[in-house]
């Protein structure tokens, strides 16, 4: 890969990057969150649903503008969105005093708005730049740095929250503004013909291509909310316990939410190398993967163990990072560039349904009982699995050409020599 390539992934990278410390930085500091301003659980929890959902409802409108307008007219506004609105939840939180959690919501929301138009658009953007297999390699990158805020944030608000619980919302700014300007200048876009649709047809069309990929894009679609779902359940669920039942300092606790995140991040670096070389297995890995996540929550439901249900969910990051990048290749692999933003977004949206109602929904399982909250969370996933062994095609998502390529490739690397000709 070329040096300026290797800026460009690195700013691409660095939006997923960004968005994920929107939420993963604050499950450290919830339990001074809630002392701090008396929140219950569940208020605590709308914390992370109040950027997840207006981020879900509004990612298909800004894959669409991306589509008529290009990447960067949205993408480099959203990450600028997205900081003012962490400057308002931290202003709300050091001056409001009564109103600081409406404040805090509010301010939320509109990081809500601005993380709608950033990690999705990134993959879409990566989709136009980069071609063939160093497409799969790139996501997979990108995926990685995903993980690798995950793994960083944690640990990181850990230690901040020590200092002082609310800083994480001025960090988000700090580093979100600059990337906005420097991803406008550096980051070259490659011209191509924009739709100039209306939005109903331009939805319509939308619709024709559900239509050309039949359940697989759905299955797919159905997969990264799910996964996302158990993934963000379950560090809610730690970040509940690890104090409370385990009596863990936060710094401790950081890093053992960081678990399950640095093997989602290290598996999906993994992953999209190894997609490169054989994307015709995209199918068995995303099977593979999920089967992964179902065993943890069968392990997580049977001990209560500290230190077996820690090493159980340390494997649930390793799942998703088998089924997370493979997701991210087939979705933006499956239509042409100017449908392909609004595709990518509907994925990122519904990945962001599966954050916004993870929390919550582990929380009132909680209360009900440690075995129905992973006996759910497996059934769940068992479900998933089972629908992409039936209706998941990944001809239909990759085309003919890249699996018949793939599989040209194995029979050359595997066809035995030919004897030579003796004379």
């Amino acid at each position: 890969m070329k040096s300026s390539m290797r800026a460009t992934t690195a700013l691409l990278g660095a939006v997923p990057f960004m968005m994920v410390l929107g939420n993963s930085m604050l499950f450290p500091v919830f339990p001074r969150m809630q002392g701090a301003l008396g929140l219950s659980g569940l208020q605590t929890s709308l914390v992370v649903t109040s950027f997840s959902v207006p981020a879900g409802l509004l990612i298909p409108f800004a894959g669409y503008l991306s589509d008529r307008y290009g990447r960067k007219p949205v993408m480099a506004p959203a990450l600028i969105i997205f900081g003012i609105g962490a400057l308002i939840a931290g202003f709300s939180v050091s001056f409001l005093g009564p109103l600081a959690y409406p404040g805090l919501l509010v301010g939320r929301i509109i990081q809500g708005t601005g993380a709608a138009g950033m990690a999705q658009l990134a993959m879409a953007l990566t989709a136009d730049i980069f071609k063939s297999g160093e497409r799969a390699q790139v996501l997979g990158w990108l995926e990685a740095a995903n993980g690798l805020g995950k793994v960083v944030s944690p640990i990181s608000g850990a230690v901040v929250g020590i200092i002082l619980w609310l800083l994480p919302f001025y960090i988000f700014a700090a580093l979100s503004i600059p990337l906005g300007i420097a991803l406008w200048i550096w980051v070259h876009e490659p011209k191509a013909k924009r739709s100039s649709q209306g939005f109903a047809a331009y939805f319509a069309g939308i619709m024709q291509v559900f239509a050309r990929k039949g359940m697989s894009l759905s299955v797919l679609l159905l997969s990264g909310a799910v996964v996302m779902f158990i993934l963000f359940g379950t560090l809610f669920y730690l970040s509940e316990v690890l104090e409370k039942r385990y009596g863990m300092a936060e710094l401790t606790s950081g890093f053992i939410l960081a678990l399950p995140v640095a093997a989602l991040s290290a598996t999906s670096l993994l992953t999209g190398g190894y997609l490169r070389r054989r994307p015709s297995f995209a199918k068995t890995v995303i099977v593979a993967g999920l089967a992964v996540v179902a065993a943890v929550m069968v392990v997580s439901a049977f001990f209560t163990d500290r230190w077996v249900l820690f090493s159980a969910i340390f494997f649930m990051g390793f799942g998703g990072g088998l089924v997370l990048p493979t997701l991210t290749l087939l979705i933006t692999s499956s239509t042409a560039l100017k449908e392909r933003g609004m595709v990518t977004s509907l994925y990122g949206g519904v990945r962001f349904f599966g954050v916004a109602l993870g929390p919550p929904t582990f929380g009132w399982l909680m209360h009900i009982g440690h075995q129905p909250l992973f006996w759910s969370a497996a059934g769940l996933i068992v479900l998933t699995t089972v629908l992409n062994l039936l209706l998941m095609n990944p001809v239909a998502m990759l085309g003919n050409q890249a699996m018949k390529s793939d599989r040209d490739r194995y029979v050359i690397a595997f066809r035995p020599p030919r004897p030579r000709p003796t004379s």
